[in-house]
């Protein structure tokens, strides 16, 4: 039988969009307002990337709100990589698909909320520097 702690989460799944080839990962981070700015999550799941979508499921997300955080490391190195002027050479999505100009998006921008049941969205990746 489960906590009760473990009773009052659900099951987030983000189905991310417009991955450019099946190389690598998917790394999603669920992340608490708090620990947002530093992307240091509460959640951090991987799954394996799929040319055009991949779906990333995160059991056990008690209800909150949080923000989304999404990359394709196509190399499998662990990390959002960057050319010389910071410029990702990875794929990389926010929730909400939240505009990104010189820095990542707000928190309330990037944000779902999490209840009692499970919860179902989407993200859609974005490629600035080519392969």
């Amino acid at each position: 039988m489960r906590g009760a702690a473990a009773v009052l989460a659900a099951v987030l799944t983000v189905t991310v969009q417009g991955v450019r080839n099946g190389d690598g990962q998917i790394i999603l981070a669920v992340c608490e307002e708090a620990a947002y700015p530093a992307g240091r999550c509460a959640f951090r799941v991987t799954a394996p990337a799929a040319e055009g979508s991949a779906r990333v499921t995160v059991p056990d997300v008690p209800p909150g709100t949080y923000a989304l955080r999404a990359y394709h490391d196509e190399n499998g190195n662990g990390q959002l990589d960057r050319n010389l002027l910071g410029v990702p050479r990875e794929g990389f999505g926010f929730g909400n698909d939240a505009p990104v100009l010189l820095a990542p998006p707000s928190f309330r921008d990037a944000a779902v909320t999490v209840g009692a049941e499970d919860v179902e969205t989407a993200l859609t990746l974005r490629y600035w520097v080519s392969p």
